[in-house]
């Protein structure tokens, strides 16, 4: 399922992530530290330092608007979410076609998470800069993403995927995994179009002894589908 979700931050917290980002200093570094092998033979760009407190900070600002999200809860079913991190992509920087890894060790902790889900948050507005594209593959070619600032793109991890070359300006985006309690794509697509629907039956004050019943198909789906 590859999903648009708009508004997961405002403009307030845009413009505070982008004067941090902007003053971060030494705490950005070469983006090929996070990589696995695949990814560092393609990757070419900057990202802000795991360890930082800047990435700290601004990660609690990102996971504080996805919580307020109802769309994403419902789109990926959070269980567990990768600490988000920050990238920056300057003139002629690109991140070459790969597959996320599937696994990812969490930051300071000897626990794993899945990567189920991949998700970019573009910071900053798609004029800022040329070039710059997240394409991202399916079974229906290559899809160029580009959003307004706050918007953010859900895929499946395992989806090849590249950023293409920025040719002026800067693009800043947010970037990060969920481990969902539906591992399967499939099944997350199915629910989440099941509860978009309920949602709209209850807007519209429609039969609610029906929107009792689909709700019921909802959670016992969620209940046989669910890993947890």
């Amino acid at each position: 399922m590859l999903l648009h979700i708009a508004g997961v931050l405002d403009a307030k917290a845009l413009a505070h992530m982008r004067e941090r980002l902007a003053g971060a200093g030494d705490s950005w570094v070469d983006g090929r530290a996070t990589a696995g092998h695949q990814g560092a033979e393609v990757k070419h760009n900057e990202q802000i330092d795991e360890a930082s407190a800047v990435a700290a900070e601004l990660g609690d600002l990102v996971l504080g608007g996805l919580e307020r999200n109802p769309r994403f809860i419902s789109a990926a079913l959070p269980n567990r979410v990768y600490p988000p991190m920050f990238n920056r992509y300057r003139p002629g920087m690109d991140f070459g076609a790969h597959v996320d890894g599937a696994v990812r060790l969490l930051p300071g902790r000897a626990d794993k998470i899945r990567t189920d889900v991949s998700a970019t948050l573009f910071l900053n507005a798609p004029e800022d800069y040329d070039g710059g594209e997240l394409f991202i593959e399916d079974s229906y070619g290559a899809h160029a993403v580009k959003l307004p600032a706050g918007d953010m793109v859900l895929y499946p991890a395992s989806s090849v995927h590249r950023v293409a070359p920025v040719t002026r300006g800067v693009r800043l985006a947010s970037f990060f995994w969920v481990e969902s309690l539906v591992r399967d794509d499939a099944q997350r697509s199915i629910l989440h179009q099941l509860d978009q629907s309920i949602q709209r039956l209850i807007a519209s004050n429609a039969d609610a002894e029906a929107r009792v019943t689909l709700t019921g198909c909802y959670h016992n789906l969620l209940r046989m589908w669910s890993s947890t």
